[in-house]
């Protein structure tokens, strides 16, 4: 199976996701399962290393961190992942502009309400739970728990 989470700039909420989804399914032996990987809608950071602040949030939780680069989604990603996990609607709406259409149902939000982007809130704590809980329900909607 493959993940691909996505954000605005791909470099707080959908990396975090990536990093936090791997440690998951790494402490379950999933790995040779499951593919995660992340991107974003915007150009904006292309290139760009995990924020500052959401590494240190991520490290201080305890998560291990990869060397990251900000990539952008691109319109063959639809066909080359089964699930792409948005963190808000806007950021369906921008994969809807790329993708065309979801005919196969593969987007969806992580969790049932809007993450918000700790760049704009400062608030990485909260930004890092609300991840973690979408991730664990992902994780057992995945396994069927």
């Amino acid at each position: 199976m493959k993940i691909l989470f996505i954000c605005y700039g791909n470099i707080c909420r959908s990396p975090m996701a990536e990093m936090i989804f791997k440690n998951m399914i790494y402490k379950k032996d999933l790995g040779h399962l499951i593919n995660v990987e992340s991107k974003g809608i915007s150009a904006e950071e292309l290139g760009n290393d995990l924020y500052p602040k959401a590494k240190a949030k991520l490290i201080e939780k305890g998560i291990p961190i990869e060397r990251h680069f900000a990539r952008q989604v691109e319109r063959n990603d639809y066909r080359n992942y089964d699930l792409i996990i948005a963190m808000e609607k806007s950021n369906i709406d921008g994969l809807l502009c790329i993708f065309k259409k979801d005919k196969e149902n593969k987007i969806k939000l992580l969790l049932d309400k809007d993450i918000p982007d700790p760049w704009y809130t400062d608030d990485f704590e909260s930004t890092y739970n609300d991840i973690y809980l979408g991730c664990e329900k992902l994780l057992k909607e995945i396994l069927n728990d």
